[in-house]
């Protein structure tokens, strides 16, 4: 199976954008300076101007082939990602239990760190019990800045924390 891959300049830094010819696969922050490469590949193009509306305000709701590698476990986990709506947070105790299992937090908040698809599966949207800010493979600062981006563009307030 091919793969492509496009860097798209957002307002926290490159993005990486993996592909195949059917599904998008890996959208993760790059820490390093990354020179722009164009591809052409259709599927990134639209992850692209996805990833642009959402940024602008314009999009709530991702609507992209996705497939990430990982356990049933982790699928389930992050499908229950997805129904988080956008400007709203849960947290990693709702978490395990709509997974069914309380006593999963911990597998559950490994699962939410492993998820490939930075934004668009909300993993960001995950916040601590007494509502801090934890864990986020790209950074609490970038965390922070999607939550009060979305609730900025939800409800119109201008920060959460």
């Amino acid at each position: 199976m091919r793969t492509y891959t496009s860097y798209y300049s957002s307002p926290l830094g490159s993005l990486q954008i993996r592909c195949s010819d059917e599904h998008v696969q890996v959208v993760e922050f790059m820490d390093d300076e990354v020179r722009e490469e164009a591809c052409e590949h259709a599927l990134l193009q639209t992850c692209s101007q996805q990833l642009s509306d959402y940024f602008s305000g314009r999009l709530k709701e991702f609507d992209l082939p996705l497939q990430q590698t990982g356990t049933p476990f982790q699928q389930k986990v992050w499908d229950l990602l997805l129904q988080i709506p956008f400007g709203k947070t849960i947290s990693y105790n709702t978490l395990s239990r709509q997974y069914g299992d309380l006593k999963a937090i911990r597998a559950v908040a490994s699962a939410n760190g492993k998820n490939n698809l930075a934004i668009i599966v909300p993993c960001h949207r995950v916040i601590g019990s007494n509502r801090s800010l934890t864990g986020y493979a790209g950074g609490l600062w970038r965390k922070k800045w999607l939550l009060e981006h979305e609730a900025k563009h939800h409800s119109g307030v201008m920060t959460l924390f």
